[in-house]
């Protein structure tokens, strides 16, 4: 016997999603072409007695998220997200910024079919850890992206 979902419950659908980042940032909600979800890792700590051994949560962590960006022409993603880069690090001094400058929060949505939200990630201080400014081929005809990791301190389901 086959069961399906019953039509009163609506499957959340990956492609129903927005990003919100710091208004300083200026990045619009509509160049994120992907936004990988929050995962955790939890250590398991192990007991040992005689011949056996136990375990119980140990330290945890939030992984590192996978973004994809659009980069069109003007506003330039690639120049919005250098500039945030540059909190971090710039190549031209040396020069490294302060975490309080360069974290940043972001919130990400999920909708339903209306654009209600159903479901909100709080990620607290998120910074970068990675940045792929993509390729360019005259092989190719598509749209040019920007691969970006951040890495969380924590992530909030707050609904």
């Amino acid at each position: 016997m086959i069961r399906s979902i019953p039509f009163q419950y609506e499957p959340k659908r990956i492609n129903r999603f927005f990003a919100e980042f710091s208004d300083d940032l200026g990045i619009e909600v509509w160049k994120i072409q992907k936004f990988k979800r929050p995962s955790m890792k939890i250590n398991s700590v192990q007991i040992q007695y005689m011949n056996e051994q136990d375990y119980v949560a140990g330290r945890y962590s939030w992984e590192e998220m996978q973004l994809t960006f659009y980069d069109p022409i003007g506003p330039s993603t690639s120049q919005q997200l250098m500039e945030w880069v540059r909190l971090h690090a710039e190549s031209l001094t040396g020069r490294m910024g302060y975490a309080a400058g360069y974290k940043k929060n972001v919130l990400l949505k999920a909708v339903d079919p209306t654009g209600i939200e159903v479901e909100k990630w709080t990620l607290e201080q998120c910074m970068i850890t990675a940045i792929d400014f993509g390729e360019n081929s005259y092989e190719e005809d598509g749209l040019t992206t920007i691969q970006l990791t951040l890495q969380p301190w924590r992530c909030i389901l707050n609904m």
